[in-house]
């Protein structure tokens, strides 16, 4: 919600605060600031009070309405890829042909704590999102079924079935983790300011010294970036039907599994080394001190040097990637994508390769 926004709303419900050439500066002040705190009250009540935002018509009680059709869609596409979110839409028409809609994608005023959503195989959140698991062997072969009704309305029900998909752009990250930045160097301290003489011609006496500024410190090393691990990958071909790639993903004792439609599906594996920390800043060395005025002026003490910032880490080792590919499974190696800079080249090796699954 926008700042204007929120004050429009203020405004309207406190019509005395729009006048504010009433009055004085200070007072103005003083009343711009009591203005932007209950502004920023009144956002954060809004954000959290479901029967304030019921109030001022933004959202409305689905038993308060009268309503005869119920339909449900799914915005972003007719399916769902494991791993993937995607967020419901349902629609009511009221007696007279109006369409009311969900909140969140739907942009609309219907609750989703008004309705009943329940779904096989995937599930779906409070804010009506509906998410598939990423391990393929959960969904494979099967539909995702969605059930919607509302108490209100019992008469009312909404079904929706969501084919699995795999025409996907699937990841799978085991990239060493960053290295740490190193600490900032700490600023010098400021040399003192020399002290005052006399510039009287019958008393003359000369300025003090300004004292020095002390050195800045040097800039903390980065560490450097995590080695990535030895990625393990398999790959075998369902031929039967619409051809799917089945591809295992090995690393640290983790296994994760993709099914991939050749019709534009792919699957990205990264092994890269981390990326070395960021070295520390060098501390600023600190100014002078001033002489002081006199007959004559005091010397100004000497900066202080500034710190050396500190090295970048080095970036980590890339892991070793190996590929072992099914023949039949051969023609459609194109679709994985492999990244292990700094790392050995990958190995691909063709061996028979059994169904994973």
């Amino acid at each position: 919600m926008s700042w204007s926004l929120c004050r429009s709303i203020f405004l309207s419900l406190f019509p005395a605060y729009s006048k504010p050439s009433q009055f004085p500066v200070g007072k103005r002040t003083a009343k711009s600031k009591c203005l932007a705190c209950a502004v920023a009250a009144l956002l954060l009540m809004l954000c959290a009070c479901t029967p304030m935002k019921v109030r001022l018509g933004w959202r409305v009680y689905l038993d308060k309405i009268p309503v005869n059709a119920i339909k449900a869609s799914l915005p972003n596409g007719p399916g769902i890829a494991p791993g993937e979110k995607s967020p419901l839409v349902v629609a009511f028409t009221e007696p007279d042909g109006k369409v009311l809609q969900t909140e969140g994608k739907g942009g609309g005023k219907i609750l989703w704590k008004d309705l009943n959503v329940t779904a096989t195989v995937a599930t779906v959140d409070q804010k009506g999102v509906l998410k598939l698991r990423h391990d393929p062997r959960v969904s494979d072969g099967k539909l995702v079924h969605v059930t919607i009704t509302t108490p209100s309305h019992p008469d009312l029900r909404a079904e929706l079935d969501v084919p699995v998909r795999y025409n996907y752009k699937f990841s799978a990250n085991f990239s060493g983790s960053a290295g740490a930045s190193g600490m900032n160097g700490q600023d010098g301290m400021d040399g003192t300011s020399g002290t005052m003489g006399s510039i009287d011609p019958n008393n003359p006496s000369p300025g003090g010294d300004g004292g020095n500024g002390t050195d800045g410190t040097n800039g903390q090393d980065g560490d450097p970036g995590g080695n990535a691990p030895p990625v393990a990958i398999r790959v075998a071909l369902r031929s039967t039907g619409n051809p799917l790639l089945q591809v295992s993903v090995s690393a640290q004792g983790h296994e994760r599994f993709y099914l991939i439609d050749p019709h534009g599906g792919s699957l990205s594996v990264h092994a890269d080394g981390g990326p070395g920390g960021s070295g520390g800043r060098g501390g600023r060395g600190g100014r002078g001190g001033s002489g002081g005025s006199g007959t004559p002026d005091g010397s100004s003490g000497r900066d202080g040097q500034d710190g050396r910032s500190g090295w970048d880490g080095s970036q980590g080792r890339g892991g070793t990637i190996t590929v072992t590919y099914d023949p039949q499974a051969k023609p459609y190696l194109s679709l994985i994508h492999l990244s292990n800079s700094t790392g050995p080249a990958p190995v691909f090796r063709e061996e028979p390769v059994a169904p994973l699954w």
